[in-house]
């Protein structure tokens, strides 16, 4: 882990991960799952099938499947898809987003659909200068297409360009484009592939020391 006290960075533009890394997506797929466990059963089995996709199929889809193979009953999986706008912020991201926006524009790489996607922004508080999809990339994170569509909507530079993480697999995935990651690891998980550049926190604040 870097230490961020020790070295502080300027970027031109702030990317994030919209269901992990800004929105608590866990507590409430728990929720609508009945308990923690079953919540992440469902949850693993849904990233496994996102991240094994590589070009994209539906997002409904993939998490009725998922659910499926966590044997979460359909009823469930309906009920989260019509839930999508009760998506809530991390506790502290809203300040941190409204400070940021002051600072830099604010874009958003994400695997959900283009639909949910919107639901998504606007649970977030919908301050962002460009959003990027897996459905309008072609491809799931953490495959390129993503990360450097929102790079070209946003005309910026990717070493420039602060991307914040919340799932394992963003890391490497936006490391590989040439974007410094900030993860934001609130649930403990362990990393996968290699990484560079990377800033590992439990919170969304540290970000207004670096930006």
């Amino acid at each position: 882990m870097v230490s961020i006290g020790a070295k502080k960075n300027r970027y031109d533009a702030v990317v994030f991960d919209l269901l992990t890394a800004l929105l608590d997506s866990w507590t409430h797929w728990n929720r609508i799952a009945g308990s923690d466990e079953a919540g992440l059963r469902w949850r693993m089995e849904y990233l496994t099938l996102t991240y094994e996709a590589g070009a994209y199929r539906p997002y409904e889809a993939i998490i009725c499947e998922a659910g499926d193979r966590a044997g979460i009953p359909a009823r469930c999986v309906d009920a989260l898809q019509a839930s999508w706008s009760e998506l809530k912020l991390w506790p502290e991201a809203d300040a941190v987003l409204d400070e940021l926006a002051r600072r830099v524009p604010l874009g958003v790489a994400t695997n959900s659909s283009e639909r949910l996607a919107r639901i998504g922004v606007m649970a977030a508080g919908g301050r962002f200068a460009a959003v990027a999809t897996a459905e309008s990339a072609g491809f799931y994170k953490p495959r390129p297409e993503p990360y450097r569509q929102v790079l070209e909507k946003m005309g910026v530079s990717p070493g420039r360009v602060l991307f914040v993480a919340g799932s394992a697999a963003d890391v490497p995935g936006a490391s590989g484009v040439g974007m410094p990651v900030y993860w934001h690891n609130r649930r403990g998980l362990s990393a996968v592939g290699n990484i560079a550049q990377l800033y590992t926190e439990h919170s969304l604040e540290p970000l207004l020391d670096l930006v």
